[in-house]
């Protein structure tokens, strides 16, 4: 009421106060208490009417105006005016212009007023949530700083000044317990705007979190002199953090450390005890693997590039080292370096390699009709498929010693025959389970896929195209409150689910689904133009 009911001068000063108070725009609490006022006026002159309101910013004089429409006969004369009596505003009016007909001031009800405020108070609230996401939908990455305001259900309700940010109970530390006006310092990972206004997530278990607080106790890193590449944590237990030095002078091990450990227990203070484990990063990702699963100590490492797993060996008594407890140092290598790490001793790996090594001799003297000494001589020269020995140069299988051009040729020739037969034999076995022909013709697709296909009822290239990724690599999903591996159709065939996408995707374009990658369809004509140069 007293908004709506001031003086000139009053609502310019309730228009400055409001605008301070909630850090917005004097503008828009003008244009909040304009639409206000003529909200106020059409409940006076009839909810039809189209009323406006207009409050001079300097002097704080209000004009009411009633718009109308010219036109040829009226039909509504709340909103309507003809052109005789526009005319008599305006000589120049012409039909479909609208004349601005002025309303004499009036003293509001107090129902009119009552309602004239809320308008107000609503366009200010939306105004001020605009404001609070515009202000903070840029500091996403940023750590700041609150004080606690209300705790409701272990969730936590941040007061940052000039507005209010939510800290889950899931995103504070385990056994991290504030009350009302601690100060709090945490990361904003989202900004979203909601129905109720913009929502500010914070967080003190991201591992950017930690990332920030190290940018803010070592200078070199907030230089960029020293960069922090990866982090990985188990929050309030236990941090990994990668880091390099683009500056060969600067050991950034040493630089995040601090003198006597002063830097590293700064953030080691804030996140409540956490243990931190500084590792030099570096670009060969062996390397980087053995650094990550410090303090055990790792004798052999065996990259598999293509499934980004690596195996490494240690000695005896450092396997649990490595591991940590409950696996908690090899889970935190793992998600620092990205890659999936098979931990074993060196007992177990000679074991391994023994068990290999005896399981292909017997291959290949049983496939190719040879003594024990020949097969393991074969093995131990690093065979390991037929595939191989029979397409390995045939120089290099007569270099063998013992071996001369006759009994390496016979070899190849026994490892063709041998791989022929199984082809006919997998051939046979595919065409016994109704397996159409058209569906080898799809890239990357082998003869044993063709007779797994056929064992779980994929037969034609139309069956492939209606295929998932799942169907074909597995998946796993909890039953019981265990976690159960559900095989696919090509279970063991140490296929990437990129490789089993791709083979789909191609089973669709040979289907007639979709159409072939634009992409790849350019290349095949830059081929095509190649080989006709050539």
């Amino acid at each position: 009421m007293a908004v709506v009911s001031a003086n000139r001068l009053e609502l310019l000063q309730i228009a400055d106060a409001v605008a301070r108070e909630k850090s917005i725009d004097r503008g828009i609490v003008i244009a909040a208490m304009e639409d206000a006022i003529a909200k106020a006026a059409r409940s006076r002159y009839g909810a039809e009417t189209d009323i406006h309101a207009e409050i001079n910013p300097r002097t704080g004089e209000l004009r009411l105006a009633r718009h109308l429409l010219v036109v040829d006969q009226v039909d509504n004369s709340a909103i309507e005016i003809d052109i005789a009596g526009a005319r008599r505003h305006n000589p120049a009016a012409q039909v479909g212009d609208t004349i601005a007909d002025t309303l004499p001031p009036f003293d509001f009800g107090r129902i009119a007023a009552q309602s004239a405020k809320q308008v107000i108070v609503q366009k200010v609230r939306e105004a001020e949530r605009d404001r609070q996401y515009e202000e903070y939908k840029d500091r996403i990455g940023e750590v700041i700083n609150g004080a606690v305001k209300r705790v409701e259900y272990g969730n936590v309700v941040v007061d940052l000044g000039r507005g209010e940010a939510s800290l889950r109970r899931d995103e504070l530390l385990p056994r991290e317990v504030f009350k009302v006006g601690d100060r709090i310092r945490a990361y904003v990972y989202d900004v979203r705007r909601e129905p109720r206004g913009p929502q500010i997530f914070l967080s003190r278990t991201h591992p950017q979190f930690m990332a920030k607080l190290f940018a803010q106790e070592v200078p070199e890193i907030y230089d960029g002199i020293v960069e922090i590449k990866a982090v990985a944590r188990d929050p309030g237990s236990r941090a990994k953090i990668a880091v390099t030095s683009r500056d060969s002078s600067v050991d950034p091990v040493g630089a995040c450390v601090g003198m006597r450990g002063s830097r590293v227990q700064a953030v080691v203070n804030e996140l409540q005890g956490e243990k931190i484990d500084i590792i030099p990063w570096s670009q060969d990702v062996a390397t980087f693997i053995v650094n990550a699963l410090a303090p055990a100590e790792v004798v052999k490492v065996v990259l598999d590039e293509d499934r980004e797993r690596i195996e490494v060996v240690v000695p005896d008594a450092q396997l649990s080292l490595a591991i940590g407890r409950r696996g908690q140092n090899v889970r935190l290598a793992s998600q620092l370096t990205g890659w999936d790490i098979d931990i074993m001793t060196e007992a177990e790996e000679s074991e391994r390699r023994q068990k290999e090594f005896a399981e292909r001799s017997k291959m290949f003297a049983e496939a190719l009709d040879l003594d024990e000494m020949m097969g393991q001589l074969l093995a131990s020269e690093g065979f390991s498929t037929l595939e191989e020995l029979a397409y390995v140069p045939l120089n290099e299988l007569a270099s063998i010693e013992g071996f001369d051009e006759d009994t390496a040729q016979e070899l190849q020739n026994r490892a063709l025959s041998h791989l022929a037969q199984v082809e006919a034999d997998l051939d046979a076995r595919r065409i016994e389970l109704g397996v159409a022909d058209e569906l080898r013709e799809v890239p990357g697709v082998t003869s044993p896929m063709l007779v797994a296909f056929g064992e779980n009822d994929i037969k034609s290239v139309e069956d492939l195209a209606g295929c998932a990724t799942d169907d074909l690599v597995g998946w796993t999903e909890r039953k019981d409150g265990e976690t159960v591996r559900i095989a696919g159709a090509l279970e063991g065939f140490q296929i990437s689910r990129e490789d089993a996408e791709a083979m789909i995707m191609q089973a669709r374009v040979k289907a007639g689904w979709i159409e072939a990658p634009e992409v790849a369809a350019e290349e095949t004509d830059e081929t095509e133009a190649d080989e006709a140069q050539g």
